[in-house]
Protein backbone atom coordinates (compact mmCIF):
# COMPACT_ATOMS: atom_id res chain seq x y z
CA UNK A 1 0.00 0.00 0.00
CA UNK A 2 0.98 3.49 -0.79
CA UNK A 3 1.91 5.50 2.36
CA UNK A 4 -0.46 8.05 1.38
CA UNK A 5 -3.45 7.15 -0.10
CA UNK A 6 -5.16 10.23 0.15
CA UNK A 7 -2.95 12.84 -1.02
CA UNK A 8 -2.91 16.68 0.16
CA UNK A 9 -4.61 17.66 -3.88
CA UNK A 10 -7.08 14.84 -3.43
CA UNK A 11 -8.13 15.57 0.46
CA UNK A 12 -8.77 19.44 -0.94
CA UNK A 13 -10.72 18.57 -2.99
CA UNK A 14 -12.86 16.18 -0.22
CA UNK A 15 -12.86 18.97 1.68
CA UNK A 16 -14.41 21.48 -1.27
CA UNK A 17 -17.28 18.56 -2.34
CA UNK A 18 -17.90 18.64 1.29
CA UNK A 19 -18.06 22.37 2.33
CA UNK A 20 -15.52 22.28 5.18
CA UNK A 21 -13.94 24.97 6.78
CA UNK A 22 -10.48 23.82 8.00
CA UNK A 23 -7.40 25.56 9.10
CA UNK A 24 -4.25 24.21 7.11
CA UNK A 25 -2.89 22.47 10.24
CA UNK A 26 -6.98 20.69 11.02
CA UNK A 27 -6.61 19.83 7.36
CA UNK A 28 -3.11 18.13 7.74
CA UNK A 29 -3.98 16.57 11.35
CA UNK A 30 -7.66 14.77 9.40
CA UNK A 31 -5.57 14.03 6.07
CA UNK A 32 -2.44 12.04 8.65
CA UNK A 33 -5.15 10.59 10.54
CA UNK A 34 -7.31 9.46 7.78
CA UNK A 35 -4.05 7.88 6.18
CA UNK A 36 -3.60 6.19 9.40
CA UNK A 37 -6.79 4.31 9.33
CA UNK A 38 -6.44 3.19 6.12
CA UNK A 39 -3.32 2.05 6.52
CA UNK A 40 -4.64 -0.02 9.78
CA UNK A 41 -7.65 -1.16 7.24
CA UNK A 42 -4.98 -2.18 4.74
CA UNK A 43 -3.23 -4.45 7.46
CA UNK A 44 -6.44 -6.05 8.73
CA UNK A 45 -7.29 -7.19 4.98
CA UNK A 46 -3.83 -9.26 5.21
CA UNK A 47 -4.47 -11.20 7.98
CA UNK A 48 -5.43 -14.73 6.15
CA UNK A 49 -8.98 -16.06 7.18
CA UNK A 50 -10.16 -19.11 6.83
CA UNK A 51 -13.32 -18.79 4.79
CA UNK A 52 -15.34 -20.92 6.75
CA UNK A 53 -14.63 -18.51 9.73
CA UNK A 54 -18.59 -17.67 10.95
CA UNK A 55 -19.40 -14.18 11.25
CA UNK A 56 -19.28 -13.11 14.92
CA UNK A 57 -19.92 -9.83 16.63
CA UNK A 58 -17.50 -9.13 19.40
CA UNK A 59 -16.21 -12.61 19.91
CA UNK A 60 -19.73 -13.41 19.78
CA UNK A 61 -21.40 -15.90 17.16
CA UNK A 62 -23.51 -13.60 14.92
CA UNK A 63 -26.62 -16.59 13.84
CA UNK A 64 -30.30 -16.44 13.25
CA UNK A 65 -31.36 -18.10 16.49
CA UNK A 66 -29.12 -15.68 18.43
CA UNK A 67 -29.72 -12.15 16.74
CA UNK A 68 -33.60 -11.38 16.25
CA UNK A 69 -35.01 -10.97 12.81
CA UNK A 70 -35.42 -7.79 10.63
CA UNK A 71 -38.73 -6.38 12.07
CA UNK A 72 -41.42 -4.72 9.55
CA UNK A 73 -41.47 -1.24 8.77
CA UNK A 74 -44.37 0.78 10.30
CA UNK A 75 -46.11 3.52 9.47
CA UNK A 76 -47.49 5.67 12.88
CA UNK A 77 -48.45 8.91 11.67
CA UNK A 78 -48.36 11.59 14.89
CA UNK A 79 -51.74 12.48 15.88
CA UNK A 80 -51.55 16.22 15.40
CA UNK A 81 -49.30 16.77 12.46
CA UNK A 82 -50.68 20.58 12.78
CA UNK A 83 -49.28 20.84 16.13
CA UNK A 84 -45.96 19.63 14.52
CA UNK A 85 -45.81 22.26 12.00
CA UNK A 86 -46.67 24.97 14.11
CA UNK A 87 -43.00 25.24 14.81
CA UNK A 88 -41.77 24.90 11.72
CA UNK A 89 -40.16 28.73 10.56
CA UNK A 90 -42.27 28.64 6.86
CA UNK A 91 -44.41 25.76 5.95
CA UNK A 92 -46.84 25.47 2.18
CA UNK A 93 -49.63 22.94 2.15
CA UNK A 94 -48.54 20.85 5.26
CA UNK A 95 -44.50 20.79 4.31
CA UNK A 96 -41.74 22.47 6.23
CA UNK A 97 -40.20 24.95 3.83
CA UNK A 98 -35.91 24.74 3.63
CA UNK A 99 -33.90 27.73 2.52
CA UNK A 100 -32.30 26.10 -1.27
CA UNK A 101 -29.20 24.94 -0.63
CA UNK A 102 -26.23 26.66 -2.76
CA UNK A 103 -24.70 24.16 -5.39
CA UNK A 104 -22.40 24.70 -8.26
CA UNK A 105 -21.75 22.15 -11.51
CA UNK A 106 -19.23 19.35 -10.66
CA UNK A 107 -16.76 18.76 -13.69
Amino acid sequence: MNEEQITSEVFVRLVELAALELTPNEAEYIRKQLNNQLKSIDELTRIPLDPDTPIASHGVPYTPVSSPGLRPDQCHPHPNPAKLLSGAPETDEGYIVVPEIPTQKLD
